[in-house]
């Protein structure tokens, strides 16, 4: 797929659902490269379907093929995005990923994970993205997250499988339950606003219950005790070392705001936090005294540069920090000196 030309046949066949498993895997792995092959797929079919048109006839000519990119380029500059709510266009794509909207850049494949095909929506480290889903589940998925849905559903059920961070508002279908699948267990609606965190690094899997009512059941990899029933203002979390399930009543926008870019520490601890400011950013962090990692921290972020919450950090906690070689190396200052 080296030349513009096949490329624009691929995608447009793939518009048009004519493409085999085979051909989806090709234009899988080249939407995989890089960002720019994923932000060009993602303009093409964004102005393919505010065209309304068959897309095998917006370029039939090289003329016409250029004039269509002219357009592509408009629309991406200007992050004009039009969206057609036709259900039939809905069902044919699964998710509606609104580039405009990105924090910091969006990676999207289309991977031929199993039969049927899912749908695969990637936010990098240092990115947020937002999604509309074919039933018009609202998805905010976190920097460093992983979201794969089918827009084939199984026995009236609505499934994604989530490895990272995701804020749901899900539509409701009485008769069609919506089930987020982790590593670790499931995640059961039938409507509601909701939190799960299932980065695979961390210790902990939470769900965090904005609204509604969801059920905590057994995954196919780990099995629950028991089953789990979340009311609003309730958090689940599974610790991993210890094996156990912790329900507690939190804050709720503590662990939901991120998704309007904004960071609410309580007393977190500093390597929590380490790891929460590396996804964000898309940074290397180290640390030179492991005493550093014991530290806790309370604040709000909001539009800072991580230069800046570095800042505001040393001036709450006793450390200091350099960059070098491209890395944030954090120093422990002590009686006055770094150590």
């Amino acid at each position: 797929m080296d030349s513009k030309e096949s490329i624009k046949d691929l995608i447009i066949a793939h518009l048009d659902g004519e493409l085999a498993a085979a051909e989806i895997e090709k234009l899988a792995d080249w939407v995989d490269k890089s960002k720019n092959n994923a932000r060009y797929y993602a303009q093409i079919k964004d102005v393919w379907k505010a065209s309304l048109a068959d897309a095998s006839q917006i370029a039939e000519t090289e003329k016409e093929w250029l004039k269509f990119l002219l357009k592509v380029k408009q629309n991406y500059r200007y992050n004009i995005f039009r969206f057609n709510t036709n259900l039939q266009i809905l069902y044919r794509f699964a998710a509606i990923l609104f580039v405009g909207l990105l924090i910091g850049g969006l990676a999207v494949s289309y991977a031929l994970k199993q039969k049927p095909l899912y749908v695969a929506s990637i936010a990098p480290k240092g990115s947020v993205s937002q999604m509309i889903l074919a039933d018009s589940t609202l998805v905010y998925l976190n920097a460093g997250s992983e979201l794969w849905y089918s827009p084939k559903s199984k026995d009236k059920k609505r499934e994604v499988f989530l490895k990272g961070e995701a804020w749901f508002d899900v539509a409701k279908h009485k008769n069609m339950p919506f089930v987020v699948h982790t590593n670790y267990y499931d995640v059961n609606v039938t409507g509601t606003r909701f939190n799960v965190k299932a980065y695979e690094t961390d210790n902990e899997i939470t769900t965090t219950l904005e609204e509604g009512q969801v059920r905590i059941t057994s995954s196919d990899k780990y099995s629950l005790a028991h089953t789990v029933i979340l009311n609003p203002g309730e958090q689940v979390a599974l610790n991993k070392e210890l094996n156990k399930i912790f329900v507690k009543k939190v804050d709720t926008k503590q662990f939901t705001s991120w998704k309007d870019n904004k960071l609410i520490f309580l007393n977190m601890d500093f390597k929590e936090l380490i790891i929460l400011l590396e996804r964000k950013y898309d940074v290397d962090i180290e640390v030179d005294n492991p005493d550093i990692l014991k530290l806790h921290y309370s604040g709000t972020i909001k539009n800072e540069s991580i230069l800046e919450i570095l800042e505001i950090i040393k001036h709450t906690l006793p450390i200091q920090y350099k960059i070098e070689s491209q890395q944030i190396i954090i120093n422990k200052i002590k009686k006055g000196r770094l150590k």
